[in-house]
């Protein structure tokens, strides 16, 4: 019967841990498994990463061009012809998200102007362009915009 006292890791699943410094035998005498001389080899060697050993390292070679917003609000975009092939006559980012349209229903929704639509439709999103507000419009349908973008 396992008890305490007689319980062990199974077969390969632990390994001893690397003594270095022991000796020719143990496989990681003399040197120590950091090969001969250089700056790595020495104590208290620690090379910042991008380091290119005093050359003028790649992230600061290159321009620098740009920047990134921090208020990015990132859209999930759908264009008007895939409301086009739906067969609901509301659509809301519940919806879309059912048809495959969107991954997520976190993020908002923005419906975008490209391809025709012929039917009326009501669409609910977190934004509209104006080329896509127009032509739902035009067609009868109508657009409401649904709580905050982000």
């Amino acid at each position: 019967m396992t008890e305490l006292h007689n319980l062990k890791p199974s077969h390969g699943s632990h390994r001893n841990r690397k003594r270095v410094g022991r000796g020719p035998g143990s496989g990681t005498g003399k040197t120590s498994g950091r090969g001969q001389k250089g700056q790595k080899a020495r104590s208290g060697a620690s090379i910042p990463a991008g380091f290119e050993g005093g050359q003028m390292p790649l992230q600061r070679r290159i321009p620098k061009v740009g920047f990134t917003p921090l208020n990015r609000v990132a859209f999930q975009v759908i264009n008007v012809r895939a409301l086009e092939e739906l067969q609901e006559d509301e659509i809301t980012p519940q919806v879309l998200m059912a048809h495959g349209l969107i991954g997520s229903l976190k993020e908002p929704v923005k419906i975008l102007g490209t391809g025709e639509i012929s039917r009326t439709v009501s669409v609910r999103a977190h934004a509209f362009s104006a080329s896509a507000r127009a032509k739902i419009q035009a067609a009868g349908g109508s657009v409401s915009i649904v709580g905050d973008k982000a």
